[in-house]
C-alpha cells in the first residue's frame, strides 16, 4: 500500500535537484532515502529512478507519480487547512520563490513583516537565478521581466522601468551618448538571465514634456558586449567602477543614482521595462495562505515597500 511518505518521496525528488538535495528536505540520509526509494519501487512494480555514480532522475513512470503524489499532497493539505479556517489563523508552509538580488533586498524583508502577522505559518523563501519557470513545488513566485506561455495568473506588483547607466568616471572618459545609435560605440555591459535575447535592446522616445507626445520613433539596438554576467549585482558594480554602459532594473540602479556612483544615460528614452510581477496557481483550489500572500504583497507595493 502507498503511504504519505512514499508521496512525500516522490515530491521531493521531482523538485529537487539531486538524491541528496531531496534527502535534507526530508530530514533524512541519503542512503536512508534511496533504501525507501528501493522499497518503493519494489512496492509499484516499477522503475521510478535512473541512477548514476552523479546523478539520479525520474523516469516517465517516475515523473508521472511524482506529479500527481504532489498534486494528492496539496489537496490532503487543502483539506487540512480547510477543517481549521474557522479560527482565520494560517496554518502550514508558505513557499516563495524569487530572483535572487531583489528577494535579499525586497522580498525577504516583506516575508519577515508577514510571518510576524502570521506565527501559526511556516515561511520558506527559495531565492533562485530563474525561479520562473522553474518554480518547482513554490505557492508563488516573484518574477523580474516579461512573462510568456503561464499558466498561472500573473499580477503586475511594480512598473520597474530598466535604466541606462555608467559612472561619472567612464561617461569623463569615453562622452556620454547622446542618442541610442551613439551606445554601440561604447562598451556595454550585459546581464543574462531568464533566457532573454540580452544584446537585443529596445528603446523608444519618452513623450515631450509639454506636447505629450513622441518626438522620435522605436529603435532596436543590437549590442556587441564587452562583458556579460548572470548576476545583476555584479553587472552594476562593473559599471560602477568605470568598465562600461549598464541596462539594469530600477530597483537596483536606483540608489546607485542618487549616491552620485552611476548616471542616467539617456533619460528622455525608454529601455523596455522589467515588470515585478506576482505568479500564483489558479484561483481554483487556492489556499488561504496564498490569498493572504497576495494580498499582502499587493496591498505593500501599493504603499511603495518596494
Amino acid at each position: 500500500m502507498i503511504q504519505i511518505e512514499d508521496m512525500q518521496l516522490a515530491a521531493a525528488l521531482l523538485r529537487e535537484p539531486s538524491l541528496s538535495a531531496a534527502a535534507r528536505a526530508l530530514d533524512v540520509t541519503p542512503p536512508a532515502l534511496s533504501m525507501r526509494l528501493r522499497k518503493l519501487e519494489a512496492t509499484l512494480g516499477l522503475s521510478l529512478a535512473s541512477r548514476t555514480a552523479r546523478r539520479l532522475s525520474l523516469t516517465p513512470e517516475g515523473e508521472r507519480f511524482a506529479r500527481e503524489a504532489a498534486a494528492l499532497l496539496g489537496q490532503i493539505e487543502a483539506l487540512r487547512e480547510s477543517m481549521q479556517r474557522d479560527d482565520q489563523r494560517l496554518t502550514g508552509t508558505l513557499r516563495i520563490a524569487a530572483p535572487f538580488g531583489y528577494g535579499r533586498q525586497y522580498v525577504a524583508p516583506m516575508l519577515a513583516r508577514f510571518a510576524r502577522l502570521h506565527p501559526g505559518l511556516r515561511v520558506q523563501l527559495d531565492l533562485r537565478e530563474t525561479p520562473w519557470p522553474d518554480r518547482h513545488d513554490a505557492d508563488a513566485v516573484i518574477h523580474i521581466g516579461t512573462v510568456r506561455d503561464s499558466s498561472w495568473v500573473a499580477r503586475t506588483l511594480s512598473a520597474n522601468e530598466r535604466w541606462l547607466c555608467a559612472s561619472p568616471a567612464y561617461l569623463r572618459r569615453h562622452g556620454e551618448p547622446r542618442t541610442p545609435r551613439d551606445v554601440l560605440t561604447h562598451a556595454c555591459i550585459c546581464i543574462r538571465e531568464n533566457d532573454e535575447d540580452v544584446t537585443l535592446w529596445h528603446v523608444r522616445p519618452a513623450p515631450d514634456a509639454a506636447e505629450g507626445k513622441r518626438t522620435a520613433a522605436r529603435e532596436t539596438l543590437r549590442v556587441s558586449p564587452a562583458y556579460v554576467t548572470n548576476d545583476g549585482g555584479v553587472a552594476r558594480q562593473w559599471a560602477e567602477q568605470g568598465m562600461g554602459l549598464v541596462l539594469r532594473s530600477e530597483w537596483d540602479a536606483a540608489d546607485a543614482v542618487a549616491r552620485g556612483t552611476l548616471v542616467r544615460v539617456l533619460p528622455g528614452w525608454h529601455f523596455d521595462s522589467a515588470p515585478v510581477t506576482l505568479l500564483v496557481p489558479t484561483r481554483k483550489g487556492r489556499t488561504a495562505r496564498v490569498a493572504a500572500i497576495v494580498d499582502f504583497l499587493v496591498e505593500s507595493f501599493g504603499d511603495g515597500q518596494r
